[in-house]
């Protein structure tokens, strides 16, 4: 059984891309080849992939240095190009795999796109909206909803590309 959130409602269905072997964790090989890829690039290694059933639409990682951007995070950048490639900003039928949990600006712009289904690897005790720190996918103060859930057998390695990333960090800082 699949069970996915959206605020106070639990939704126990097997729609989304969950019947896809039945293992949430094939949606979310690409969104980790892009991590990868940005780890690689120095940028923090968040990857995105947006599906429509089961087509991959497009992938992307976080290009924040790269780009100078702020708002260069894989979500946005996924949603963007979906967006372009469908011909439509409404992504109702889509489901984006994400390796970390949407921050506050991503969880807003997963609303506004009108995104089906998010599913997140790794969950973001300091700045994740998809009910770590706040639910802002579900507010009912908002006019659209988008379910999410979190993958548990992406969030090992999701986390681990993360804490590789931020202990170079720290070995860089202390001149290790």
């Amino acid at each position: 059984m699949v069970i996915f959130y959206c605020g106070n409602e639990v939704v126990t269905e097997a729609d989304g891309r969950s019947g896809r072997g039945g293992a949430l964790m094939d949606g979310m090989a690409p969104a980790l080849e892009e991590a990868r890829a940005a780890l690689a690039e120095g940028e923090i290694p968040v990857g995105a992939a947006l599906y429509r059933g089961e087509e991959l639409v497009c992938s992307d990682h976080n290009r924040r240095e790269q780009r100078h951007d702020p708002t260069a995070h894989a979500e946005l950048l996924c949603l963007r190009r979906g967006g372009e490639i469908l011909g439509d900003w409404r992504l109702r039928e889509c489901t984006l795999y994400v390796t970390l949990e949407p921050c506050p600006m991503c969880a807003g712009a997963l609303v506004m796109s009108r995104l089906g289904l998010c599913v997140f690897g790794a969950a973001d005790p300091a700045y994740g909206c998809c009910g770590s720190v706040y639910d802002l996918p579900a507010d009912p103060a908002l006019r659209s909803r988008t379910r999410w859930r979190q993958d548990p057998g992406a969030e090992k390695e999701c986390r681990a590309l993360l804490e590789s990333f931020f202990q170079g960090r720290r070995d860089d800082a202390s001149g290790i």
